[in-house]
């Protein structure tokens, strides 16, 4: 399958291999829980997808419009909240535009950046199932 992820663990505590088509990416826990710290760990893996989906897209955009963006620069953190009903997670981006931009381009950028298709898989209802191979 042209979408298909498969990721692996063996023996070393924690630490996966994630392969999509012809690349590989190791993934892994720090040492304090337990794992051998030889890769980011899922919860900044799935930020940093967010941060990319958004910067590739704003790039995109800038580029078919021939806009002067020199560079963009996403940080981004989470907080869990939890309460007796539920879960949330809020996500923080903070992104910064390099280039000569007018302050109208800026903000059409901003706007781009949330029609990225990773933001909107994590801010639509997602449904997973877990099913035997």
């Amino acid at each position: 399958m042209d979408n298909e992820v498969i990721v692996s663990i063996g023996k070393i505590p924690y630490t996966t291999t994630v392969h999509y088509g012809k690349h590989q990416l190791t993934v892994d826990e720090p040492k304090d829980l337990g794992g051998e710290d030889e890769g980011i760990n899922p919860i900044p893996l799935l930020l940093s997808s967010l941060g990319s989906c958004k910067a590739i897209t704003v790039k995109m955009y800038a580029d078919r419009k021939d806009w002067p963006l020199e560079e963009v620069l996403v940080r981004l953190t989470h907080e869990v909240q939890t309460s007796e009903q539920q879960q949330t997670t809020y996500i923080q981006c903070y992104i910064s535009f390099k280039g000569d931009l007018d302050e109208v381009q800026k903000q059409r950028l901003f706007k781009i950046a949330e029609k990225c298709p990773v933001h909107k898989i994590v801010t639509n209802p997602i449904i997973i199932t877990s099913n035997h191979l």
